[in-house]
């Protein structure tokens, strides 16, 4: 078997050409297209991770939005909850603070009421009482009554100092002597002895004048411009009036 060298040569000078033609025709721009391929990958690639980037920042962004929201929903809530409490609790002290104004001003109008009927209750049983009292007490009056208020007015007349009586018996307008007797027979004579004693006790004769005062019951007053002595069951009644209205 014989190799023919000068054909292996032809053949090897052929692909040497056809290798030549391929890199200068194909080879280079297909290597051209598929860098420039691998080029827009890449920025592609490159744009789609700073896209992804932007994405993800944006989704940070929201979610840190969404929590800032529903921490914000929480905190108004929770303000708001607190304010309704605090109105609460504050009208709660105030109808609190109303109602026990409403019950002292109650109770205050209840026991001014209670003391006003206790004291016009008083007033009207003392009224009836010394109504009751005036009665029998003028069914009571007798000359012997008559005489012990007499003494009591000539012990009275006696007590006084003596200037009180000097001055009475120079008073030029004279002194009445009330009493509840009528001016009869009977009266006549009981009046004199009431102005012998008078004279007597007041150690003078100034000029007496009776007069006749049913409302005294019984008893005996003297009176001047300027002097009263008080003898009397009328006088005693207004005594003791005084004393329960004092003491109520």
């Amino acid at each position: 078997m014989s190799i023919d060298f000068w054909g292996l040569g032809l053949q090897a000078v052929n692909v040497l050409i056809l290798v030549w033609l391929l890199s200068r025709v194909f080879w280079r721009p297909v290597s051209a297209a598929i860098a420039n391929r691998q080029k827009a990958a890449t920025a592609l690639i490159a744009d789609g991770k700073d896209k992804q980037g932007k994405a993800e920042a944006a989704l940070a962004e929201a979610t840190r939005a969404r929590d800032g929201i529903a921490q914000e929903r929480t905190a108004a809530l929770d303000a708001a909850r607190a304010e309704a409490e605090a109105a609460t609790k504050a009208a709660l002290e105030q109808a609190r603070t109303k109602a026990d104004t409403l019950l002292v001003a109650a109770k205050t109008t209840i026991d001014k009421t209670t003391e006003a009927a206790r004291k016009a209750n008083a007033t009207e049983a003392t009224g009836l009482a010394l109504t009751i009292a005036a009665d029998l007490l003028g069914r009571m009056a007798s000359p012997a009554v008559q005489s012990g208020f007499l003494s009591h007015l000539i012990a009275a007349i006696g007590k006084m100092p003596e200037g009180d009586r000097a001055a009475l018996v120079d008073d030029p307008a004279g002194i009445e002597i009330v009493t509840a007797l009528d001016a009869g027979e009977k009266g006549a004579a009981e009046r004199k002895k009431i102005v012998q004693a008078v004279h007597k006790a007041l150690g003078g004769t100034p000029d007496l004048r009776f007069v006749t005062d049913q409302d005294l019951i019984a008893g005996l007053e003297l009176r001047s411009p300027h002097f009263v002595l008080r003898n009397s069951w009328q006088a005693d009644l207004a005594q003791i009036t005084k004393a329960v209205k004092d003491a109520a």
